[in-house]
């Protein structure tokens, strides 16, 4: 469950305003694994509402989708069809950091923009994020792939024009992401090697949306990204404020397309991807 965002209020709203980016990264690390992808049993760890899962269950055996969430579990199942009945698809309530799966039993395991919600603290050495790796690695057979999808420092630093609107928030989420240096070092220490990091220049997490600047005035399009959360009643008020100020003056899409000229050259999301020794 994350540290910082209320995801049994947000499963309500979170498909409006997201969408999977990086889905032919994904297909290209699956087949790095040592078995095929249609044979492969994939693990949905931190699924959400199952927008990735449901993106690729046609290229996978089955898919088990877990999440801390009770709502954003509920909303994953709703959208189950003849695919999950079939038994293709299997949701469980549990914590990434416990994996409710029995030691070597899934082919490979992606983890989409869930790491940096654990509360965890770079001068304790990122603790829970090495106990989500141990329990990747624990629960892959060998020559299994483990797939990370996260952003960099840069990334949110030039990826995303609305969040010059609120600098501090964006210093907290920082705070929150480990260094790809330090990842790479927990990785190696649970038995897992870095087999190659790739970003997606193309891909924009709130869809097309993400380009109509005033639905950054939109609640329900702001519950698309956690960030506002970390946000201070005083720091988004300023935001708000100040978006609507330019949209009065006819300036706010070149507000826009000054922030967002730097997207395209460092992409929203890097997808780290390791190999079970």
């Amino acid at each position: 469950m994350s540290s910082y965002e209320n995801y049994t209020q947000t499963s309500a709203v979170y498909d409006h305003t997201r969408v999977p980016v990086g889905l032919e990264i994904i297909s290209a690390a699956l087949s790095a694994g040592s078995t095929k992808p249609d044979r492969q049993i994939l693990l949905d760890a931190g699924c959400g509402t199952g927008i990735y899962t449901f993106a690729l269950i046609d290229q996978v055996h089955r898919v088990e989708a877990v999440d801390l969430n009770r709502s954003m579990l509920s909303v994953a199942r709703s959208k189950m069809d003849s695919t999950a009945e079939n038994g293709r698809i299997g949701f469980t309530q549990g914590s990434i950091t416990q994996l409710p799966f029995k030691t070597r039993s899934v082919d490979s395991v992606m983890m989409n923009q869930v790491l940096h919600h654990l509360p965890d603290q770079a001068g304790d050495g990122w603790p829970l994020h090495h106990q989500a790796l141990k329990e990747c690695a624990r629960v892959l057979r060998p020559g299994g792939v483990l797939i990370i999808n996260s952003c960099t420092h840069e990334q949110l630093e030039k990826g995303f024009w609305f969040y010059e609107l609120i600098p501090n928030a964006r210093t907290a989420v920082m705070r929150k992401i480990i260094p790809e240096k330090e990842l790479d070092t927990l990785l190696c220490s649970v038995g897992l090697t870095l087999n190659g990091r790739m970003v997606d220049f193309d891909g924009v997490l709130q869809g097309e949306s993400y380009f109509d600047a005033e639905a950054v005035l939109d609640y329900a399009w702001r519950k698309g990204d956690s960030i506002w959360t970390l946000a201070s009643d005083h720091e988004l008020q300023t935001a708000l404020t100040r978006i609507a100020e330019l949209s009065a003056r006819n300036k706010l899409q070149s507000f826009m397309q000054r922030y967002d000229v730097d997207r395209p050259t460092v992409g929203q999301t890097s997808f780290s991807v390791a190999i079970k020794n």
